[in-house]
């Protein structure tokens, strides 16, 4: 029986004879994550689509470059993830944060919340309602699983302005969950 890491292989060795049967494939395996990567950073059903197919054309123009150091998966989401950071950048909806010296006296202690009665929707609906850098420092790290070192190299950030940025989201999503919680519990 093949493993899944062959077949890939495999695939990945005819896209680069540019069999169109093996992208496909490859496409097919991959989209719907990608899909997920891109939309979750722009938003934007259309936005993410386009970007999403983009990435595509573009690991497979340079798929020579592919050394197999990481997943083939692990590249490409790398490249969809660039690609939905660039077109943030085109459409001015994305703001640099800049870093800023946050002394321990600042960190107040927000009250406790039991994750176990938030539901995903609500976590995610919380997350969107972000401010833009926030929700995508939260994405990367959160959901896409990069660590504060990969964020900084892909957003260009220092390390502390990063670890910064990530604990005033978190924060300010614990905020929002509480209200939430908060609210829900007013209603019903």
């Amino acid at each position: 029986m093949e493993t899944p890491n062959a077949h890939i292989k495999q695939l990945l060795e005819s896209c680069k004879k540019n069999n169109t049967s093996a992208q496909m494939q490859l496409y097919k395996l991959y989209y719907k994550a990608m899909f997920n990567s891109a939309y979750r950073i722009l938003k934007d059903e259309f936005e993410a689509e386009d970007v999403m197919q983009e990435a595509f054309l573009a690991a497979f123009t340079k798929l020579n470059d592919f050394k197999g150091e990481v997943t083939f998966g692990a590249w490409l989401k790398r490249i969809v993830i660039n690609k939905s950071l660039t077109q943030l950048k085109k459409n001015n909806r994305y703001n640099e944060v800049k870093m800023e010296v946050v002394s321990d006296n600042d960190v107040n202690e927000i009250e406790e919340i039991n994750y176990n009665d938030v539901n995903v929707k609500t976590i995610i609906g919380a997350i969107n309602s972000l401010k833009e850098n926030y929700r995508v420092v939260l994405t990367l790290n959160l959901i896409e699983g990069y660590d504060n070192e990969e964020i900084a190299q892909i957003l260009n950030y220092s390390n502390e302005n990063v670890r910064t940025t990530i604990s005033r989201a978190k924060k300010k999503l614990k905020g929002l969950l509480i209200d939430s919680k908060k609210q829900m519990n007013a209603n019903g």
